[in-house]
């Protein structure tokens, strides 16, 4: 075959890894029942594919037979250990047996595999840090670099958590499936926990060319409409809620080129007004709960700025309110910093610029590339140039995102001028 035909058998392989390979994981260890027995099958799937597909083509379902080529090389792995093991003799017989028909293996149960991996990742046998890390590396395929980033910590830690929690899921047999609705509520806030900080790295990647991952960012938002209707609780509704009118803004956050578009200098016409209708009306129904949590006042915060018609019409005084509540019910530094720059809108850049400092003195967040931009921009607002570019320069060296270091970049080159 020429080289060419293998390139592009490649590239498709690679392509399929990307978008499928964490829903083929996922119901793999639904047919296989065993979180290592289902990864060493995921990757050899893949490895048959770039020989199998380059001689035959590629097939029409490419899920539907990594899934089966997956299952098939994880009984031959067990068949060849088997020996005179009476105990895998049968668990192959089982697997023979059972889950033989690949047309079942992408129907509607496969579209919730994902969501039975994350409970199993977020069972409470497993530390809470750990059930976001092991679920963000395994269920949604992002690397432990990544999930450092959305944790603020280093790498090595992440990867020593997502070991502990392999270890734990093997050794406590934890089972993959969605729990009990009894049991549901207890797992619930380490559910949503996951799937925010999924869609938050869609919303905003951590490091690449794109400023988003909308493939992030939209399997967050699928889950999060499963999930309400597993279980309809006044958080999960405001997840989505919050989810749906944050995504509302992507087509303008970016110009044609990819470059970062500030929300005060967004074309707002391009804004998705279906999102924004269904997403105040998610909000509408969980604040009516009466319980109001961190998820739903963050949708409502979304949702005053959704609902205004241009940058300065904005309801600042309403979104200071609400931080103030998100800061009793969820207290952190980056809560206090998105307040600041709120009141530095409600009020004026010194009264923000103020809070800013006071979050730096005190040492927290000194290593977040978004506090130094928001005091670098607080800056240039009062004429501060000299701050105001310490303050980007050191943004700049922080951030991993090409468009926000073009922006950051483009904001030092304005201030020289």
């Amino acid at each position: 075959m020429s080289e060419n035909p293998s390139k592009h058998v490649r590239e498709a392989v690679e392509a399929i890894y990307q978008t499928e390979s964490r829903q083929v994981l996922a119901t793999l260890i639904r047919l296989l029942g065993d979180f290592e027995t289902a990864e060493e099958a995921l990757h050899e799937a893949f490895a048959v594919a770039v020989e199998q597909w380059a001689r035959d083509g590629i097939p029409a379902n490419p899920r539907a037979w990594l899934v089966s080529t997956g299952r098939f090389k994880a009984i031959d792995g067990i068949r060849r250990r088997t020996r005179h093991d009476a105990a895998l003799d049968e668990l192959t017989k089982q697997l023979e047996t059972s889950t033989s028909d690949p047309d079942k293996w992408d129907d509607e149960r496969v579209e919730d595999d994902r969501l039975r991996l994350i409970f199993t990742c977020c069972h409470p046998a497993i530390a809470s840090e750990a059930q976001v890390a092991m679920t963000l590396r395994e269920v949604c395929g992002l690397t432990t670099e990544e999930i450092a980033r959305a944790f603020l910590t280093k790498p090595a830690t992440i990867a020593q958590r997502i070991v502990r929690a392999k270890t734990k899921i093997r050794e406590a047999r934890i089972p993959y499936e969605v729990p009990l609705e009894k049991e549901l509520p207890d797992r619930l806030d380490a559910v949503l926990r996951v799937i925010y900080l999924v869609f938050n790295e869609g919303y905003s990647a951590s490091s690449g060319d794109s400023l988003t991952r909308h493939d992030l960012s939209g399997e967050a938002i699928r889950l999060g409409r499963i999930l309400i209707e597993l279980l309809p609780e006044a958080e999960a509704i405001g997840l989505l809620g919050l989810m749906l009118l944050q995504d509302s803004r992507r087509a303008a956050r970016t110009t044609p080129a990819g470059d970062l578009i500030l929300l005060e200098d967004q074309d707002r016409s391009l804004w998705n007004r279906g999102q924004i209708t269904e997403g105040v009306s998610l909000v509408q129904r969980a604040l009516s709960a009466g319980q109001v949590g961190p998820y739903t006042i963050q949708a409502a915060i979304a949702s005053v700025h959704a609902q205004a018609p241009t940058s300065a019409a904005t309801d600042w005084a309403q979104i200071v309110q609400l931080y103030d509540m998100l800061m009793q019910s969820n207290p952190s530094p980056v809560v206090e910093l998105n307040r600041a720059v709120a009141v530095a809108m409600r009020n004026n850049p010194l009264a923000g610029l103020e809070l800013v400092d006071a979050i730096l003195a005190r040492g927290d967040l000194g290593s977040y590339h978004l506090a130094h931009a928001a005091r670098a921009d607080l800056c240039r607002r009062l004429g501060q140039t000299a701050e105001a570019r310490s303050s980007y320069q050191r943004a700049l060296d922080l951030t991993q995102q090409e468009p926000e270091r073009r922006f950051l970049e483009r904001r030092l080159s304005e201030l020289s001028e």
